[in-house]
């Protein structure tokens, strides 16, 4: 039996459908009656419980071969921090996975996670690949970059702006910086492989699409998709940062964080190659996929 956590998010949702139809028998982790009651309809086990308290997911794991570990954050809001969800989450079902004697681990990591990082984000990934590490528990990690598709937070955002804004797109900078988008079924294709062989994917994986892509290139290709025809507008990164860093103490919720940002200034790509090289197949470029999943 396989355990997901984070089943409920967009890579999760996508993969539990994909799993049931291969006839795997899963259980998973949700927060909310509603949830457990749509789980329980699809023939899928639940546990009511949350990663990053303990005492909810004890016993959690019982019977269960492989973890699928997804739970993640993009921003922190209150307490819900990278530190409690990455770090502390991940050390709670790790303790659990080793008592239950779990044979493998998966998680989901982010491209370009480090320690050293000044992003609060790549840095507890980091934290957490090491714990998963040091577990003793045969493991597969995937360092993605941006994962697109039907219901995915990025592409819905950046849709979002093309679709409000009037004449012009804003576009963050000069738009230059680099991203690598798999498509969400390329995706599940790599996890799949690791479901049937997982001792032949043991280590860290960097997973990417075809193409290294500009941000400008994404934004004018899914305007394209839209068939919308609107001109891209820089707008100095310096301005949007220091707005960005003004309403954080003002705002509860914002459309872009300062640390979001500064993430739009760094290129989040490794090699165009790294599945075909790993998984044995080429994905889908940027193009052909929002042709499958974006409707005008």
């Amino acid at each position: 039996m396989i355990f997901i956590a984070g089943a409920t998010g967009f890579v999760g949702s996508h993969l539990i459908d994909a799993l049931l139809k291969e006839g795997h028998q899963l259980r998973c982790l949700v927060r909310s009656e509603k949830t457990a009651k749509s789980f329980h309809e699809k023939g899928i086990e639940v546990v009511r419980g949350d990663i990053t308290e303990p005492d909810t997911i004890q016993g959690a794991l019982k019977d269960i071969n492989f973890v699928i570990h997804l739970v993640g954050i993009i921003e922190e809001k209150g307490s819900v921090t990278f530190q409690r969800v990455h770090v502390d989450g991940t050390k709670n079902l790790v303790n659990e996975a080793k008592q239950t004697g779990v044979k493998h681990f998966f998680y989901q990591s982010a491209l370009e996670a480090d320690r050293g990082s000044w992003s609060g984000y790549l840095r507890t990934k980091a934290e957490a690949e090491e714990i998963v590490k040091a577990s003793d528990i045969p493991y597969t990690v995937f360092r993605p970059s941006l994962i697109i598709g039907p219901w995915d937070g990025f592409t819905k955002r950046l849709m979002d702006i093309v679709k409000m804004s009037p004449v012009i797109i804003p576009v963050p900078g000069d738009g230059k910086t680099k991203f690598q988008p798999i498509y969400i079924k390329d995706w599940i294709i790599c996890l799949l492989k690791v479901l049937s062989s997982p001792e032949l994917f043991s280590g860290i994986f960097e997973i990417g699409g075809p193409e290294h892509l500009t941000y400008n290139e994404i934004v004018s290709s899914l305007a394209k998709a839209m068939k919308i025809k609107k001109s891209i507008l820089h707008m100095p990164m310096r301005l949007l940062k220091l707005g960005a860093a003004l309403a954080e103490k003002t705002i509860p919720v914002l459309p872009v964080t300062y640390d979001q940002l500064r993430l739009l200034e760094n290129d989040n790509i490794c090699d165009k190659d790294s599945v075909e090289k790993h998984f044995g197949f080429r994905p889908m470029g940027y193009k052909e996929a929002l042709s499958e999943f974006v409707r005008t």
